[in-house]
Formats: structure tokens, C-alpha cells, sequence
């Protein structure tokens, strides 16, 4: 069992910026691919970002590239998004989840995820 815990949401004016963390723990070795995923309301599911457990690659949606930049500390056994000039329509509930690959995360197969923090990108 992999157990993910997101912190850093809130309320933030468009253009600020804002730093999510996911801290992992159980048996994270078996699910190294820690990804982040949106919900805007009333829109579908979203994958924004991936980041490899092995080479440390990293992916990016386009809604997000140049923007956000995901991160991870090893030692922590933490991955942090952090969110520059954000818009309003960045509000969404920003889920992150472990799964084998990224290349699974494309299709949003995450074996396990985490409860969500709130975002909300206003004036």
C-alpha cells in the first residue's frame, strides 16, 4: 500500500504562485511514478505533470508547460509541483498519485492517490 498525502493549496491571486507537496510512504519502491492530476469543476480529469522514480524524467501538459515544474526529494520521499502565473482557470482540486511508469499516468492508471488539495486562482 502506497499512502499519499497532498498539502499547499489555497487561494491565490491570478499571476501569483503557489507550491503543492506530495509526501508518499508505504511501499512506494513498487510505484516510483509520482503524477499530478487536476479537476476543474465541471470538467473531466486532467493529467498536468509526471515524474519518473528512476531517470527523473518529467512531463508536462501543454496547459501547464512553462508554468509549472515538478520536482522530487528523494530523501523526503516528497515530489513538489510548483505552480507560477497562475490563471483562473488553474482552479481545480489537484490530486497526486503513484503508479509504475509515466508512461501509465498518460492514461491516468495510478494505482493509488492521494486525497486532493484545493486551488483557487482569484482576485
Amino acid at each position: 500500500q502506497v499512502q499519499l498525502e497532498e498539502s499547499g493549496g489555497g487561494l491565490v491571486q491570478p499571476g501569483g504562485s503557489l507550491r503543492l507537496s506530495c509526501a508518499a510512504s508505504g511501499t512506494t519502491r513498487d510505484y516510483p511514478a509520482i503524477g499530478w492530476v487536476r479537476q476543474a469543476p465541471g470538467k473531466e480529469r486532467e493529467g498536468i505533470s509526471c515524474t519518473s522514480g528512476t531517470d527523473g524524467t518529467t512531463y508536462y501538459a501543454d496547459s501547464v508547460k512553462g508554468r509549472f515544474t515538478i520536482s522530487r526529494d528523494n530523501a523526503k520521499n516528497t515530489v513538489y509541483l510548483q505552480m507560477s502565473n497562475l490563471l483562473p482557470e488553474d482552479t481545480a482540486v489537484y490530486y497526486c498519485a503513484a503508479t509504475w511508469g509515466c508512461n501509465y499516468g498518460l492514461g491516468l492508471d495510478y494505482a493509488y492517490w492521494g486525497q486532493g488539495t484545493r486551488v483557487t486562482v482569484s482576485s
